[in-house]
C-alpha cells in the first residue's frame, strides 16, 4: 500500500525526470541575425530534488519541500571538457542567491545541475549576497570569476534595513569544483556591479571592463562601461576608468549600460554584448545590445548599431522583475557558432543561437542611432531608395 510520500515522491521524480530530459527546439528567425528556442533551458524547477526534499518519510511524511527555490538566472557560460557549462546564480525562497553549475552536451536542453552548489569561500567581510558572474579563461592559465557581492550598506541610518554596497568579487578554479577567493576588485570609481575580466594581458596588466556609479541602484553621475587596468589580480586595483561606452540620453542605454559576457574576437573585431537600461512608465526595462571593438584594442568601440538586440518578448516579460532581458555569457563554438545565454524577467535561463559571421555581418551594417526621430526616418528612407534600385 502506497503512502501519500511515496505517491508525492514518485509523481515529483517523474516530471522532474522528464523536465531534464525535454528536447528544445529552435523557432524560426523573422530577423535573420539569431533564433530563439521554444523552452527556457533552466527554472526553478530544474534544481536537483535532493536540494528541496528531505527523502526520508520518517523526518518528511508528507513529502514537503524543505528548502524553496526562486529562480534560476543570469549565469555565466564557458566551454569546458566538450561540455556547456553554465554558472548558474540560482535563488533561494530566502533570496539569497548562490552559483551552481548546470552541464549540457550540446548547449541547448538536458541542463543538469552539478551535484552540490559551489562552495564560494569568503572573505574577512562576509558576502550577504553574491550573483552575476562572468567566467573568463585567462592566458594565466586560470579561470577566472567575477561577479557582485552585496553587503549591507555600513553607513545606513539607523533603522534602514536595504541600503547596499556593491563590489566585484574574484575566484578562481581549473575544475569549477574548487575555487580561490581573491581579494574584491578595488576601484575609485564608486561601486561596482558588472565587472569583466579581458583574457589577456594588457601592457603586462590584468585588463577589466567595469561600470562605475555613484550607489547601489543609480549610477547617478557615474555609469557606462568602463575600462581599466591592475598590476596584479591577487590583490587587484583599477586606479583609473576610462569611459569607452557612455549611457546616452533617449536610447536603450539612457539609465544604465554594463558588459555582459567576456567580449569575443574574430577577424574584424572584438565583438561586444551589453545591457541597457532605460525607464518607463511601467519601471526600468532592460534589453541586450551588440556592438564591436578595433581588433587590436578591445577598449576602442568601431561599430555600434542602432537599439536593442534582444528585448523581452511575450512569456520573457513576466516574472520577479518584469520587462528585463540579462545576459553575462555566451559560448562560441569552433564552428562559429554562437549560443547566447540570457535570463528574463529575473526568473529563468533561455538561450539564443547565432553565429560570428552573423553577429558581425549585423555590426558591420546595421546602422547607428542618429539619436534624432527625423534622421531615423532619414535612415529608413534612405532603404527604402536603396530597395526601390533593386526593383
Amino acid at each position: 500500500m502506497s503512502t501519500l510520500f511515496d505517491t508525492r515522491k514518485d509523481k515529483i521524480e517523474k516530471a522532474h525526470k522528464e523536465l531534464l530530459s525535454n528536447k528544445n527546439e529552435e523557432l524560426f528567425s523573422t530577423n535573420g541575425i539569431y533564433s530563439r528556442y521554444k523552452n527556457p533551458i533552466l527554472t526553478r524547477e530544474h534544481v536537483p530534488l535532493n536540494w528541496r526534499f528531505d527523502m526520508n518519510p520518517e523526518t518528511n511524511p508528507f513529502f514537503m519541500e524543505r528548502i524553496g527555490f526562486n529562480a534560476a538566472f543570469n549565469a555565466g557560460a564557458i566551454k569546458w571538457n566538450d561540455k556547456y557549462l553554465l554558472i548558474v546564480r540560482t535563488e533561494g525562497n530566502d533570496r539569497k542567491s548562490f552559483f551552481a553549475v548546470a552541464e549540457s552536451p550540446n548547449g541547448v536542453d538536458n541542463f543538469k545541475f552539478w551535484d552540490k552548489p559551489i562552495t564560494l569561500p569568503q572573505t574577512d567581510e562576509w558576502d550577504t549576497n553574491v550573483y552575476d558572474m562572468r567566467l573568463t579563461a585567462h592566458e594565466d592559465g586560470w579561470i577566472y570569476g567575477v561577479f557582485c557581492t552585496e553587503r549591507k550598506d555600513p553607513n545606513a541610518s539607523d533603522g534602514d534595513t536595504s541600503s547596499a554596497t556593491a563590489a566585484a568579487g574574484i575566484a578562481r578554479t581549473k575544475d569549477f569544483k574548487t575555487w580561490e577567493r581573491l581579494p574584491d576588485l578595488i576601484s575609485h570609481g564608486g561601486q561596482q556591479r558588472n565587472v569583466v575580466l579581458f583574457n589577456k594581458f594588457v601592457d603586462g596588466k590584468y585588463a577589466f571592463f567595469t561600470r562605475p556609479q555613484d550607489g547601489f541602484i543609480d549610477t547617478g553621475k557615474g555609469g557606462g562601461i568602463g575600462w581599466g587596468l591592475s598590476k596584479t589580480i591577487e590583490n587587484a586595483e583599477v586606479l583609473t576608468e576610462d569611459i569607452i561606452d557612455q549611457k546616452t540620453y533617449h536610447t536603450v542605454y539612457e539609465v544604465k549600460n554594463g558588459l555582459g559576457p567576456h567580449p569575443i574576437k574574430t577577424d574584424k573585431g572584438w565583438l561586444h554584448l551589453a545591457h541597457g537600461v532605460r525607464n518607463t512608465a511601467a519601471g526600468l526595462r532592460y534589453v541586450l545590445y551588440v556592438c564591436m571593438a578595433d581588433s587590436n584594442d578591445v577598449s576602442k568601440i568601431t561599430h555600434k548599431p542602432a537599439g536593442h538586440f534582444i528585448a523581452p518578448l511575450q512569456d520573457e516579460r513576466v516574472g520577479d522583475v518584469s520587462n528585463v532581458v540579462f545576459s553575462n555569457g555566451w559560448i562560441a563554438d569552433d564552428d562559429g557558432t554562437v549560443f547566447i545565454y540570457y535570463a528574463s524577467s529575473d526568473t529563468r535561463m533561455h538561450v539564443a543561437k547565432t553565429s560570428i559571421d552573423q553577429l558581425v555581418d549585423y555590426c558591420l551594417n546595421t546602422p547607428q542611432d542618429q539619436l534624432h526621430s527625423h534622421l531615423s526616418v532619414q535612415t529608413i528612407n534612405t532603404l527604402v531608395d536603396k530597395n526601390n534600385q533593386v526593383k
